[in-house]
């Protein structure tokens, strides 16, 4: 029998709570993503340097250079893809299996509670450019395109191989599940017992069963009111997810919806709000544009987007 999909959703590093100005308020009753913290914990300290050249993040088991502008320049994708081979054939540092990381595997570094970058603030990484590093993941959406993070604030888009972007490179396997295997048996989404949502059978997390609880865009305030108004008349613990939740439902290989191709949600629109306040700038919170797979921020006055509750059905700190 296979084995049933799994994930871990990671803690997203936010440790404060801000109102739609971006100052920092109590967190207590402000159903943000600080007040509940959910996700994989992170370990202290976060990372191991191993060498004056390796760094081991304690959290996954992935091993990247600690210099994180290794090649000084930014480089075409297929370039970039040489430069690797080069390195194992090299033998460099060691090590023979140098490879460009995937899109989980990039943003598992990020820590959306910093900026400038987005890194865990005792990381111990030198020269982390401000700008698109690559990932091996090609983007659904758009043929010749892969997908890119930005450490500067932690957004993820794709972006045209033939423009260049910077290189992380990454040895070793992932020893948490960081996205979903897709080998389970079963279909991934069930429906819950009181009917009101879908349990995801690789995170454990519940979604509410229509995407489009609210016909018209919100504003993030009214995202936070409504989710709570529902949590009040349902009498269950619905609340808006994190963006390591949200980013969590994307499945890289679709798109318009980038959700797994049999989901049961109905209609889905583009743009849905995360609790996560952005640390860059605090008056803009972090969104999830479905339809791409794209990470994104939104400005918290600005009635742009949806709200898509979730609550917690199943504990996976250890999967």
């Amino acid at each position: 029998m296979k084995e049933p999909c799994r994930q871990n959703i990671l803690w997203t590093g936010q440790r404060h709570c801000h109102d739609v100005g971006g100052s920092i308020i109590p967190c207590h009753g402000s159903g943000q993503d600080a007040e509940f913290r959910p996700g994989f914990p992170w370990p202290t300290p976060r990372f191991n340097v191993l060498d004056k050249y390796l760094v081991q993040d304690r959290l996954t088991g992935l091993v990247w250079l600690g210099n994180a502008n290794y090649f000084e320049f930014p480089l075409p994708w297929d370039e970039a893809q040489t430069r690797l081979a080069d390195l194992r054939k090299q033998r460099a540092f060691g090590r023979t299996d140098w490879r460009m990381p995937n899109r989980y595997e990039l943003r598992s570094l990020v820590d959306h509670g910093a900026s400038k970058p987005a890194l865990p603030r005792e990381h111990p990484f030198r020269n982390v450019f401000l700008n698109w590093y690559w990932t091996s993941t090609e983007a659904a959406m758009a043929q010749g395109y892969v997908w890119r993070l930005q450490p500067e604030g932690g957004r993820m888009f794709f972006g045209n191989k033939e423009e260049e972007s910077f290189l992380w490179p990454v040895v070793g396997t992932a020893t948490i599940n960081l996205s979903p295997e897709q080998l389970h048996a079963q279909a991934r989404f069930s429906s819950a017992r009181d009917g009101m949502g879908r349990v995801d059978a690789c995170t454990g997390l519940i979604w509410y069963a229509s995407a489009a609880y609210n016909a018209l865009p919100l504003s993030w305030s009214g995202a936070l009111t409504l989710v709570a108004q529902l949590r009040i008349t349902s009498g269950l613990p619905w609340r808006l997810p994190t963006i390591n939740e949200l980013e969590s439902l994307v499945d890289v290989r679709n798109h318009s919806p980038a959700l797994e191709t049999e989901h049961p949600f109905g209609l889905v629109h583009e743009g849905y709000w995360s609790s996560t306040t952005s640390f860059y700038d605090p008056a803009w919170a972090y969104v999830l544009y479905m339809h791409k797979g794209a990470v994104g921020v939104g400005f918290k006055k600005n009635q742009d987007f949806y709200m898509w509750p979730v609550r917690t059905a199943i504990s996976r700190q250890a999967l």
